[in-house]
């Protein structure tokens, strides 16, 4: 029966001396290099491991304190996994010596099966573990210099806003007011503040945050509430759109109900400022 077995069986006495072997021990007694007759059978398990030096000697220590615990009733059974790799290939494999049941003399079962398959597939595993962390970690710093990035791109085109709006209000606009001559005939004056209201549409970031708000408003609706930010009268407002203060009155309550200015004390220009 111990023969059929794939694992590597030894019997063992109190005194930790191999009482019989299995097959399997065997063939892998002669594979490591012993003749084809070689029996352990009387020789000391324990004190073959003891005697151990080189690599193998630290799993060989374990193993032989191991089976004392087992014989000395310590422990029911002991389990320990090692290394013992061949010029071929590596190998593991996986020791666990119980005490065999029933009257008579201590007899203590060491057993070696070979897993070598499964600690190769415990390394891929990890080796694929450790590979996937590198990636999260590469995909967490691309990730950041893309806010880096973004982030100065918002900067730079806020940097450039400015300097529109500046250049507008210092080049251009001056002479916007020079040409509201008062001598300016009706129609010309018109137009003059149709440009002038342009220009600070233009340079308005009341836009972009309308926009980010979401706040869907008609192109008139933006023109009367960029006048309102400037302080700009609905009579005033009426006449550089060329349109009657009724109608800006009522651009300037859609305005309130569209910004949720229900509060009648809210003032619109005050919102409107604080939202340039």
């Amino acid at each position: 029966m111990l023969d059929s077995l794939s694992a590597h069986i030894a019997i063992l006495d109190e005194n930790g001396v191999i009482l019989e072997t299995n097959k399997a021990w065997r063939d892998f007694a002669v594979k490591s290099g012993m003749p084809e007759n070689h029996d352990d059978r009387g020789s000391n398990y324990l004190a073959i491991c003891e005697a151990t030096v080189g690599n193998d000697a630290e799993d060989a220590r374990k193993v032989a304190e191991g089976i004392r615990t087992v014989i000395c009733g310590e422990v029911e059974e002991f389990l320990y996994d090692y290394p013992c790799h061949s010029e071929d290939a590596p190998h593991w494999y996986y020791m666990r010596a119980i005490r065999m049941a029933g009257e008579g003399p201590v007899r203590v079962v060491a057993s070696h099966e070979e897993i070598t398959a499964l600690k190769l597939t415990e390394q891929a595993l990890k080796k694929s573990q450790e590979e996937l962390i590198e990636q999260k970690q590469s995909l967490e710093e691309t990730n950041i210099a893309m806010k880096v990035l973004l982030k100065q791109r918002e900067e730079d085109k806020l940097d450039l806003e400015k300097k529109v709006l500046n250049n507008v209000k210092d080049l251009v606009l001056p002479y916007v007011e020079k040409l509201k001559n008062p001598r300016l005939k009706a129609r010309d004056r018109t137009l003059v503040d149709i440009i002038d209201t342009h220009l600070q549409d233009i340079i308005s970031p009341l836009l972009q945050r309308f926009a980010n708000a979401k706040i869907l408003l008609t192109p008139q609706e933006m023109q009367v509430a960029s006048l309102v930010k400037d302080g700009k009268t609905s009579k005033e407002i009426a006449d550089v759109l060329n349109v009657s203060e009724t109608t800006i009155n009522f651009h300037r309550k859609n305005l309130r109900v569209k910004f949720g200015l229900t509060n009648q004390r809210t003032n619109l220009r005050s919102y409107l400022l604080s939202i340039a």
